[in-house]
């Protein structure tokens, strides 16, 4: 029989209702209503490969409206990936199974990124529109030349990261990004009157993005609406008119079909409507011929371009960028062992500037910005040139007063691959962009997080800028680095690490005030990769263990040294991150905190936590109350964290032991 149109995107419809019924959990509606839109766009528009998920000149597709998954899985199942297989399929949300409730990158090839917290999917693709005009800026036409295409729901255009999101875009004239509008006018509340009145259309244009409209429903005006958006060099994004749950004879139309299965009585209805006479999970020999055909459509261009790849001289560089590997040999002991001939007393945030003047010129692939505190974060270097919409190839982005979509666009740039992006702000802003770096550490991507201004060693600005919770509550994430350096040295060891780190994100959080540098001597290998060291021992008998992070190491070496005098024999730990200290051996984490021995832990922050380390009948040191506005040495001595406050406590506890 011949296969027409309404019978590739029924297949769609039907996989993802029956997927949900089987796991009576899912949201069937999106993929139903945008079927037919997802059907045009990879049968027509999108460069891809089934055989190859990581050509490096593929289009990237994010699927922004995550809870719709089973759009994607369905799309890959029959355009021949390898997986989902129907399998899959069938043990959608299933543990194990690769068909998680919402798309997760790591689970499938051709999931590009993990989405669900509407709105992030959308801000991670102008990453990667950036990315992708950054590369073709630097490696031509012939070997990086594609777009970026995004289906979104209401929700994402509702949430506030997508203001963010499509005013950078707009200003860098990231025109090839393409936004597919899931217009369907329905949340899960009801419909979309309930709850805003907005022209999404006036905003988009006020941005600077070309905006058109289309009958999702109808296969000629969705290709003209994309024909149109090819043709205009401006973001665009396509208004889809569609019906949430279409095909649904009783539901369609209402929120009855976002979010729940659609019930046996009514998936019954819907074969019957669709004229679908196939069981659960079987599709067609033909109409699954049709979509391979789909899948195979981009393998002549696919061989194309490594036909000019490996004719190409800059074949090795795009190829090391794109495997995201350092050049052989990186490393930061050449900068190092400068600062070990002269030693630097700065804050860590200018440490970290300098370690950056290292780095930049060597890693060409780095990517830096700020959200609007440049000056303060110290994170533009000479020579990078800013990105912007006739300079694509820049290395330093000014993003604005943008920390939420800074750190989503680092994402987005981090899963296109050939970038490794790093971004600042105050390290108390970590709050706007929290939840896009838990996505940096669920989707296991490089992206480092340069936050300065750590403590209330900032000072004068007071408690609405100083951080007491933030460093502690960021290593609660699994999967995130949290450095906190003590010295320039200790700073450039934890830059390295964090380039290392090729499948964990890092936060670097810094000082704004000048530090001592205690470490002066060459050490074997990198400290801090350890997690915690010792760097001082004990002069007399060891009776107390002190550990430091950040600027409270120096406090630490000050306290010893008043122990010291009274004949109380201190060591003292630097422990510049925990995460990295708890995966050290037992031995060498016994060793460093002897069980026997009474632990003190100083930190300017929330005292919760530290009980891991020095025990119940150990010391914590900080602050367990918002900060205050006060010049820098006034807030230290009024919340009790100088050496005349804390070495007289330490010898109290221990005389009572």
């Amino acid at each position: 029989m011949t296969v027409v149109f309404e019978d590739l995107a029924n297949a769609i419809r039907v996989l993802a209702m029956d997927a949900v019924e089987a796991a009576n959990s899912g949201h069937p509606g999106m993929p139903m209503g945008m079927a037919d839109v997802a059907t045009v766009l990879f049968g027509d528009y999108l460069k891809f490969d089934a055989s190859a998920p990581d050509w490096a000149d593929r289009d990237r597709f994010v699927l922004s409206a995550g809870h719709g998954s089973m759009l994607l899985y369905s799309v890959l199942h029959l355009t021949g990936y390898a997986r989902p297989t129907i399998e899959d399929i069938r043990n959608f949300r299933q543990l194990h199974s690769p068909c998680a409730g919402h798309p997760e990158n790591f689970e499938l090839p051709g999931v590009e990124s993990t989405t669900g917290p509407l709105g992030q999917g959308l801000a991670m693709a102008v990453g990667m529109a950036m990315a992708e005009r950054h590369l073709n800026a630097q490696f031509g036409d012939a070997l990086v030349d594609h777009r970026t295409w995004v289906v979104a729901g209401d929700g994402c255009l509702m949430e506030g990261i997508n203001h963010e999101a499509i005013g950078l875009a707009g200003h860098l004239g990231l025109g090839r990004l393409n936004v597919l509008w899931d217009d369907n006018k329905i949340t899960i509340d009801g419909a979309t009157n309930l709850s805003t009145s907005e022209d999404i259309r006036a905003r988009y244009r006020a941005t600077g993005w070309h905006v058109v409209d289309c009958d999702g429903h109808d296969p000629a005006s969705i290709r003209a609406a994309l024909d149109g958006a090819l043709a205009d060099p401006r973001p665009s994004l396509i208004a889809c008119a569609t019906i949430i749950g279409k095909g649904a004879p009783n539901k369609q139309g209402t929120s009855a079909t976002h979010g729940a299965a659609l019930g046996a009585a009514e998936v019954d209805a819907v074969r019957t409507q669709l004229g679908w006479k196939h069981a659960p999970f079987v599709v067609p020999d033909d109409i699954r011929a049709v979509w391979q055909g789909f899948g195979a459509r981009g393998a002549e261009a696919h061989a194309d371009w490594r036909a000019r790849l490996a004719a190409s001289d800059k074949r090795a560089e795009l190829t090391r960028r794109m495997a995201g590997d350092l050049p052989s040999g990186f490393s930061l002991s050449q900068h190092i062992a400068g600062l070990l001939a002269e030693p630097q007393k700065v804050a860590t945030r200018k440490a970290s500037e300098l370690a950056l003047g290292a780095i930049n010129p060597r890693l060409p692939e780095t990517v830096g910005g700020s959200a609007d505190l440049t000056g303060s974060n110290n994170t533009k270097t000479a020579g990078l040139g800013v990105m912007s919409a006739d300079n694509p190839g820049g290395r330093y982005v000014y993003y604005g007063i943008r920390e939420f979509g800074m750190a989503a666009a680092m994402n987005g740039m981090a899963l296109h691959g050939g970038v490794i992006p790093y971004g600042g702000t105050f390290l108390v802003f970590t709050d706007y962009c929290r939840a896009a770096i838990r996505l940096s550490a669920l989707q296991r991507q490089r992206v480092i997080y340069v936050m300065t201004h750590d403590s209330i060693g900032l000072g004068e600005d007071g408690p609405t800028h100083q951080p007491v919770e933030h460093v502690m509550s960021l290593r609660m994430m699994p999967n995130l680095l949290v450095f906190r350096p003590a010295d320039a040295v200790e700073t450039a060891e934890c830059w390295e690490l964090a380039l290392q780190a090729k499948t964990s994100p890092s936060v670097l959080a810094l000082t704004r005030q000048n530090l001592p540098q205690f470490r002066r001597s060459e050490a074997d290998s990198n400290a801090c990769a350890r997690g915690a060291y010792r760097i001082k021992a004990a002069g007399n008998r060891r009776q107390v263990v002190l550990i430091g992070t950040g600027s409270e190491v120096s406090l630490a070496l000050g306290v010893a040294d008043a122990l010291e005098a009274a004949g109380v024999g201190a060591d003292v730990v630097s422990m510049p991150c925990w995460s990295l200290f708890d995966a050290q051996p037992d031995s060498y984490r016994a060793d460093l905190l002897p069980a026997d021995m009474m632990k003190v832990s100083l930190e300017a922050g929330v005292t919760f936590g530290w009980d891991r380390y020095v025990g119940a009948d150990g010391l914590r040191f900080g602050i367990d109350s918002f900060g205050a506005s006060a010049p820098i040495d006034a807030l230290f001595d009024h919340f009790g964290l100088t050496v005349d406050k804390i070495a007289p406590v330490v010898q109290a506890a221990l005389a009572e032991r």
